[in-house]
């Protein structure tokens, strides 16, 4: 196991792949850790070096107290560069890493090569709605919002199919620290670049799932359309598109960032 630390405080990460290659940095949904990038890791990994690492709060990162920001997770992985002394990446962000991913693109486009947004929005869900879930997964656990959670993250039709799949996404959730998760709610809750993403001007591809409850394809039409030149795909999936159409997440992932 590898950690860098800043401030006392520890991230997780594993880095893998030629030491010469151009990196990508890969960053998780809300309640996942550095696994669920798994099934890219073959190709990905035949031209590129990736760097995974485990959002503050959540897998073995440390669960610092919260409420957190998009911005706090965001300069963690510019912590994460520097350490690494790695000065440019491509980044790849899913739902909450989506919106980290925004962040960078506003603030540290010196730091990011190409841009790929991935079943997220520029905002997501309502103040209500996170307050709520943060209150019952603080008093209940994650066990407690586990199997909704779960029903936005993949169709009936791949859970029927793949069932050690979204299982294993099932065990990875439940794991996941409470308060840490409650505190990415916060930054997930609070964050609204809907004024902001269209002065991001680095290449960036925006990836939706056409069975995507949770950021349906109009949160990532949006996003496109505000990003001069954003490329705008549509995947047969729900929110962890690159679990659930992963051969075809791969190809647009490496198509894009080939060209």
């Amino acid at each position: 196991m590898a950690f860098v630390e800043k401030n006392g405080d520890k991230i997780h990460y594993a880095l893998t792949g030629a030491t010469n290659a151009p990196v990508i940095v890969f960053s998780n949904s809300l309640g996942a850790n550095l696994s669920m990038w798994d099934p890219q890791l073959p190709e990905i990994e035949k031209t590129f070096r990736i760097l995974r690492y485990d959002t503050r709060g959540l897998g073995q990162s440390s669960a610092t107290p919260g409420p957190y920001s998009i911005e706090q997770l965001a300069r963690d992985v510019l912590a994460l560069l520097d350490a690494l002394k790695i000065q440019r990446a491509n980044f790849c962000g899913l739902s909450m890493g989506g919106m980290i991913g925004m962040w960078l693109g506003l603030n540290a486009p010196a730091r990011v090569e190409k841009l790929v947004l991935c079943n997220t929005g520029a905002k997501i869900g309502s103040e209500k709605g996170w307050n709520s879930r943060i209150e019952l997964v603080r008093k209940d656990g994650l066990k407690a919002v586990a199997a909704g959670v779960i029903e936005r993250w993949f169709t009936p039709e791949f859970r029927t199919r793949s069932p050690q799949a979204w299982e294993s996404a099932l065990r990875m959730l439940e794991a996941a620290p409470p308060e840490g998760y409650a505190a990415c709610c916060a930054a997930v809750r609070d964050y609204d670049a809907r004024d902001k993403i269209s002065a991001i001007h680095i290449p960036t591809m925006v990836i939706a799932g056409g069975k995507d409850s949770a950021t349906p394809p109009a949160d990532g039409r949006y996003v496109a359309d505000q990003i001069a030149g954003a490329r705008y795909v549509e995947l047969e999936a729900a929110h962890l598109s690159n679990i659930e159409a992963a051969e075809e997440f791969t190809a647009e992932l490496i198509q894009f960032l080939s060209a």
